[in-house]
């Protein structure tokens, strides 16, 4: 039997996600979204984190391009709109999501990697967006989550002339949170996993819901929704034995 291409492993309350396509740098066919998309539509109850990683040296190389369909404008429009509903799922669905990115982040993979919540590169990683150069245009939500991370301006430049961009330029320009050697990247990321697994499973899911959503907000409305985020989190059991360990000195022990 073929190894899976979507591997899955439990690391305490961590679900380890591996992107398993090594011999195509795990570039992204429907099998591979379609997999990924059932692990967020139902994710193990014991998984309180995702550490999301690519197996081979590469976290993914973009779409498979081998597998390319021929498809009309309204299969197009209804393609892009699939994938934009995998990658919804993963931003909001309310577990976060550390990604470990080494090797080639192109085109889908950077796509996939803008929407994990915490993502940590190591010094082979890479980041580019070739479609301009293929006489195409984004379509897994490219222009809505990297242009967040780096803005229209950059977007537009990275888009038009193909231009790679190493870790440290990825760090320095928000597309990464953390850039570390390629002999720590999964440790860093599953520590960090583990700390974000930590906090309290309501937080960490307000957190995930509210905070890309307050900043389409206009200031009233976000401040609005701001303090109904502080009532819902202040008033719950998470929040009593937060403040109970913080007065007894102790680490809290959460739900």
């Amino acid at each position: 039997m073929s190894d899976p291409i979507l591997k899955c492993e439990q690391d305490g309350e961590l679900a380890i996600l591996q992107l398993n396509r090594p011999d195509k740098r795990n570039a992204m066919n429907d099998a591979l979204l379609g997999q990924i998309d059932d692990f967020f539509k139902q994710p193990p109850d014991w998984a309180k984190a995702v550490v999301l990683t690519g197996n081979g040296g590469n976290f993914c190389s973009g779409l498979d391009l081998s597998e390319h369909v021929a498809r009309d404008a309204e299969s197009t429009l209804k393609h892009s709109r699939g994938w934009h509903d995998v990658m919804q799922r993963i931003r909001f669905g309310g577990l976060p999501v550390i990604s470990a990115l080494s090797g080639a982040v192109i085109g889908g993979g950077l796509e996939l990697a803008s929407v994990t919540h915490v993502r940590v590169a190591d010094n082979s990683a890479f980041f580019q967006l070739p479609e301009g150069r293929r006489g195409i245009f984004v379509g897994g939500g490219a222009s809505v989550s990297v242009g967040r991370l780096i803005g229209a301006d950059r977007m537009t430049e990275m888009m038009l002339t193909g231009r790679r961009y190493v870790a440290t330029d990825a760090l320095s320009l928000g597309l990464v949170h953390y850039c570390v050697e390629e002999e720590s990247l999964l440790s860093t990321a599953v520590s960090l996993a583990r700390k974000v697994a930590d906090n309290a499973p309501l937080s960490n899911y307000i957190m995930i819901q509210a905070l890309s959503r307050i900043e389409d907000m206009s200031k009233s409305d976000g401040l609005f929704t701001e303090s109904l985020c502080a009532a819902i989190t202040q008033t719950s059991p998470d929040a009593v034995e937060g403040l109970a360990a913080f007065l007894e000195k102790r680490n809290p022990e959460f739900r």
